[in-house]
């Protein structure tokens, strides 16, 4: 029996005969199409038809006879020949067959390799009766074959490698279709030679393979189609790593195992058994692990890809994120939040508010609830620079010592503390800051790079935007709210005003016309209070429409305090726990209105045993008044969007204008009102009021004073 005609019983069969069958369509389909459609002054269109054409014929004599056959035999060597003579004429197609001269010699000697294929096929038609010469030949052919497909992957290499730009368009389609035929064939030929024998399998598949690849050569046919490419979205590409993955770790299994069962006896088992477990355990804890999932897709990302990024997909997921429905238990700060994390696989994020005094406050959190924020998390010069220079801070960098815009010297202590922040980027919209977020660190560590510094500028850009918008959307139902409870109040206060015109009148004529002097002296007083009461209740509604203030002076904050202690001692422990006192600027009775209000909101969240501590001090430009609770704490997204907004309320039946009305009444005082809160911790008011001789030095008049003084010398 003949060497070559070890697969004669396999082949005959029909899946193996539609393989072929199939090949030889597909190879005169694509010849025909490079007759019809294929660019004429193409340099390698004439090689690319004779490619075609003696692969169909290949394909049909193995579909009609076998692959063993001599005929058969001699069309593959034909084939193999019009392949590198297609090679030859490729590098034609931006002259470097003039230019490469030492590559005619490659390609005469792998021509002369495969010419030694007819006549392998004689000397094992002689003397295939002898074993021991039959396996030689048939080792000789394989290696033959090998030692062609290995040359002409090289010059395939070199081809595609070194073309210019322009060319490369021209070569793609040809050079992967014989690349992946060569690389077949090398596959192939490497099996039979460790194996001794051709494997059933590929041979089977070979005819149908080579028929697909000889299509791309008419896909590339002409200018049209070869400017074609084939990319693969980032999900396709990598979940076939995964598999690639999964399937070369079986195969390394396999491979071991058969290695230790070359041992022999007890210790191959033993060592078979005990590598089993050990690779299973492996793929029980590596596979499932999203650390490694993590560094399988940085890996992939940094070496398959031109870009890190699929920004398409990037920014789907951004909108889907940011958009979803509030029915949902996340707010919008927190998707805001995760909405930029998931795009650098960061696990966590904060969202820094600006308030009024463009400092940053903390309103949300995301997966992070271990960073500690303290109260000062930024002051309005590092919002100031955010805002100048729109630059995202690497905080590695700054820890590190490198400074682009003097950020080093305005970053926060506690950001440079916290290991785990890795980013900060700001929300500008309009050239303004609106905030920024502070990203952790992914699980999988790297620097961030261009790439990652345009995209998340542009999508902070753009979630500032979302922001804005949400801010004004409040702000317009606020005062939409506020018009509707101004003429609510418009209507009390000319009712009001008219009872107590009718009331004082009712007094003026009972001093007139009553004759017991007794029942005139006390109608005449229950008249009198009630008067002064519907006149005191007409004057604190007045002050909703025209302002919360009526007179400045000076206002002992400390007496202040001991008036509140005595107010609620009844109703709840209050402890003044300083002694200092500190004379401020402030309307005595509105500022009281407030203090009271925010007692009132300390003794509502405490237990009924739980005092209330108010403390008293003052710096060289505010007094301070503070009023801590131990009580059941607020959350940064309710201190931060619900506290201060009018009609919104926490307690049942309340109306949701008290704790506005306290920090309007100390503004328009000069001053400031401060919260911090933290659930399950308590709340720390803080009244600050500017000092009589602070106040003073910076007033307008003080100014004008200091100006007319220095032209006066």
């Amino acid at each position: 029996m003949s060497a070559f005609s070890i697969l004669d019983p396999s082949l005959s069969d029909f899946a193996t005969f539609v393989s072929y069958f199939s090949g030889a369509v597909l190879s005169v389909g694509a010849g025909l199409w490079i007759a019809r459609y294929g660019e004429r002054d193409r340099p390698d269109r004439v090689a690319s038809f004779i490619a075609c054409a003696f692969t169909a014929v290949w394909c049909s004599l193995a579909a009609l006879q076998n692959s063993s056959d001599p005929a058969t035999m001699l069309a593959a060597t034909l084939r193999n020949l019009s392949y590198i003579f297609l090679i030859f004429r490729m590098f034609a197609a931006d002259g470097r067959d003039e230019s490469l001269r030492p590559i005619r010699p490659v390609l005469i000697t792998l021509a002369l390799v495969e010419l030694f294929q007819p006549i392998l096929l004689f000397v094992d038609g002689r003397v295939g009766f002898v074993p021991q010469l039959e396996a030689l030949t048939f080792e000789v052919s394989v290696i033959l074959n090998m030692l062609v497909a290995v040359g002409a992957l090289m010059l395939l290499h070199n081809l595609y490698a070194s073309a210019a730009t322009p060319a490369r368009d021209v070569l793609r389609w040809g050079t992967i279709g014989l690349a992946c035929v060569f690389a077949y064939d090398l596959n192939l030929f490497t099996i039979a030679y460790l194996d001794g024998e051709l494997p059933f399998f590929l041979m089977s598949l070979r005819g149908l393979f080579c028929g697909v690849m000889v299509g791309l050569f008419a896909l590339g046919a002409n200018a049209a189609s070869s400017a074609l490419q084939f990319r693969p979205s980032r999900a396709v590409t990598f979940q076939t790593l995964s598999l690639l993955v999964i399937g070369g770790y079986l195969v390394l299994m396999v491979l071991v195992t058969r290695s230790l069962a070359l041992l022999g006896g007890d210790i191959a088992r033993a060592s078979q058994v005990v590598f089993l477990v050990m690779a299973v355990a492996l793929a029980v804890i590596g596979m499932p692990s999203n650390r490694v999932r993590r560094w399988l897709r940085v890996t992939a990302t940094k070496h398959l890809f031109q870009h890190r990024y699929d920004y398409r997909e990037e920014w789907l997921r951004f909108t889907r994120t940011v958009g979803r429905g509030s029915s949902g238990s996340a707010s919008f700060h927190e998707r805001a939040i995760k909405a930029i994390a998931d795009i650098t696989d960061s696990p966590g994020g904060l969202l820094l508010i600006s308030n009024e005094e463009a400092q940053l406050e903390l309103t949300q959190r995301w997966n992070w609830p271990m960073i500690e924020v303290p109260a000062a998390r930024g002051e309005y010069e590092l919002s100031a620079l955010l805002e100048r220079h729109s630059h995202i801070l690497d905080l590695d960098e700054v820890r590190g010592g490198i400074d682009h815009h003097g950020e080093l010297d305005q970053v926060p202590q506690w950001l440079i503390d916290a290991e785990d922040a890795w980013a900060l980027v700001p929300l500008i919209h309009f050239d303004r800051l609106i905030g920024c977020i502070v990203l952790a660190r992914p699980r999988i560590t790297r620097r961030l790079d261009w790439e990652d510094f345009d995209l998340l500028r542009v999508v902070g850009q753009q979630l500032a935007s979302y922001l804005a918008e949400q801010a004004g959307q409040r702000a317009l139902m606020d005062a939409s709210r506020f018009d509707e409870f101004n003429r609510r109040m418009a209507f009390v206060m000319h009712d009001i005003k008219n009872l107590a015109s009718q009331l004082s009148l009712l007094a003026a004529n009972a001093q007139k016309h009553a004759d017991n002097p007794e029942f005139r002296k006390d109608m005449l007083v229950t008249l009198q209070k009630s008067s002064e009461k519907l006149n005191a209740l007409l004057a604190r509604l007045g002050r909703y429409g025209s302002g919360p203030v009526q007179t400045i002076c000076e206002v002992d904050l400390w007496a202040m305090a001991t008036s509140l202690e005595q107010r609620f001692a009844a109703a709840h422990p209050i402890a003044v726990t300083s002694s200092e006192g500190a004379l401020v600027l402030g309307d005595k009775d509105g500022l009281e209105q407030a203090l009271i209000h925010l007692v009132q909101n300390a003794i509502d969240a405490s237990e009924p045993d739980a005092p209330i501590h108010i403390t008293v001090s003052s710096d060289t430009l505010h007094g301070r008044l503070e009023i801590v609770d131990a009580g059941c704490g607020m959350s940064p997204d309710f201190v931060s969007t619900s506290l201060y907004k009018p009609f919104v309320s926490s307690k049942q039946g309340g109306f949701g204008i008290g704790a506005f009305e306290a920090r309007e009444m100390i503004k328009a005082m000069g001053g400031r009102l401060q919260v911090e809160s933290r659930e399950g911790v308590g709340t720390r008011f803080t009244v600050l009021l500017p000092l009589p001789e602070a106040a003073r030095l910076f007033s307008p008049k003080a100014d004008s004073k200091t100006e007319s003084s220095e032209q006066v010398a």
